[in-house]
């Protein structure tokens, strides 16, 4: 038990955090919010409808992401004085997604139960660093990018089917981009989001195809059931993605921004939510990077913890209203939906390909790309795991300097 970090004492009261809020602490929250609610929330519903799950079980799904996430951030941001987003992993939600083609509901939950369970004991035991070790990030990330390429290739897509809603929606994306004044304001996928809407609303497009359902969430209870073939296609990866990506990925943000993250302690919150996630027929849980980097904008460092104490409050309002924001999101065009997700998933991929192909591994990540993006499935077994495989073996049979090359750096 030495091994986790010990939160800081004593806790804070609801007057001191009051009396010590500030705009900062506010906007960046509320931003931070926009953020995971838009275009991450895209991805999600694209994932699930593309898997074929119901209203019911994708609102159970945004309940336990949202709800359950927010809760788990405010614990965190106040536990530890830094503002922890904790949110659900976006690779996870694409795995699931297609794997449900050949998986049931069940048995991917089964899969994602599992991964919680390795990732609560690697936790507990420190051993988040050893399995990192194990698999070369360049060739995870080859993996990832292929995994990712179809939601890119959703912009093009996008253009094709209505042309002048995609052209507002990249404009915007980019002017926020480039004008940093406006993306402090609106993140770039919100911009995209409001430009879209407001052709689609001057045009002849309906901007939503369906209507709106305005109820409370009723989150559903699922029992996991442990298949071979769905926990070898998934526990792995989904291991991988959570701890080396979106976990790495958010312990550096708040690393530059100087705080000390509590890293054993966090995998461990990662592993158990992962299965409270799963029980409401949720993907794993992380620690968010992109939400994070919002979190840490601007603001006293004190005081930060702060803005992810808002950001928690607001998504537990978002997932109680789960089926409001699940009817919208469904009622959206699927062009509309297909950039903004695109769009949404851009920079991820760019960073994909950018650790995948800018060092060592490089044949290695390439394999596992190619083998990712091609289907595969071997024994019924799904081809981001055999990316992984192919990968590894690539490198082991042709890049060894590589790997003593990294060994000689971990000595």
């Amino acid at each position: 038990m030495a091994l986790l970090e010990s939160p800081r004492l004593p806790l804070p009261g609801p007057l001191r955090m009051l009396r010590a809020g500030s705009r900062h602490n506010l906007v960046n929250g509320a931003i931070g919010m926009l953020f995971a609610g838009t275009g991450p929330m895209v991805i999600l519903l694209k994932a699930a409808t593309d898997g074929g799950l119901s209203a019911a079980d994708i609102n159970s799904y945004v309940f336990a992401a949202f709800a359950i996430g927010g809760t788990l951030t405010i614990l965190a941001s106040i536990a530890y004085r830094q503002p922890i987003a904790i949110m659900w992993t976006i690779p996870g939600a694409v795995l699931a997604g297609a794997a449900l083609d050949h998986l049931s509901l069940p048995q991917v939950l089964g899969a994602c139960f599992v991964s919680g369970l390795i990732m609560l004991a690697l936790g507990l035991s420190g051993g988040v660093r050893r399995l990192m070790a194990a698999l070369p990030l360049p060739i995870v990330m080859g993996m990832v990018a292929g995994v990712f390429l179809p939601f890119g290739l959703g912009v093009i897509a996008a253009f094709e089917s209505i042309f002048a809603m995609a052209l507002a929606m990249l404009a915007a994306f980019i002017a926020c981009q480039r004008i940093p004044a406006i993306g402090r304001i609106f993140p770039p996928v919100l911009a995209a989001l409001l430009a879209g809407t407001a052709v689609l609303a001057l045009g002849d497009k309906a901007i939503l195809d369906g209507s709106l359902t305005f109820a409370f969430a009723r989150p559903q209870i699922y029992i996991p059931e442990f298949s071979w073939q769905a926990i070898a296609e998934l526990a792995i990866p989904l291991t991988v993605t959570v701890v080396g990506i979106h976990n790495a990925q958010g312990f550096v943000i708040l690393q530059q921004a100087k705080y000390d993250p509590p890293q054993n302690v966090l995998t461990a919150i990662c592993g158990g939510g992962t299965l409270l996630f799963g029980l409401f027929g949720s993907v794993p849980t992380c620690v968010t990077g992109p939400a994070n980097a919002i979190l840490n904008t601007s603001g006293p460092l004190p005081e930060r913890y702060l803005s992810g104490v808002v950001f928690g409050l607001i998504a537990i309002a978002y997932g109680l209203c789960a089926p409001l924001m699940v009817s919208l999101g469904l009622a959206l065009p699927t062009a509309f939906i297909a950039m903004l997700g695109g769009l949404a998933m851009l920079q991820v991929l760019q960073g994909a390909f950018v650790t995948a192909f800018s060092g060592r591994f490089t044949l290695g990540a390439l394999t596992a790309f190619v083998v990712t993006l091609s289907g595969l499935s071997i024994a019924n077994i799904g081809a981001p795991f055999w990316g992984l495989v192919f990968g590894v073996a690539m490198s082991l049979a042709l890049e060894m300097k590589d790997f003593r090359a990294l060994k000689a750096e971990r000595i």
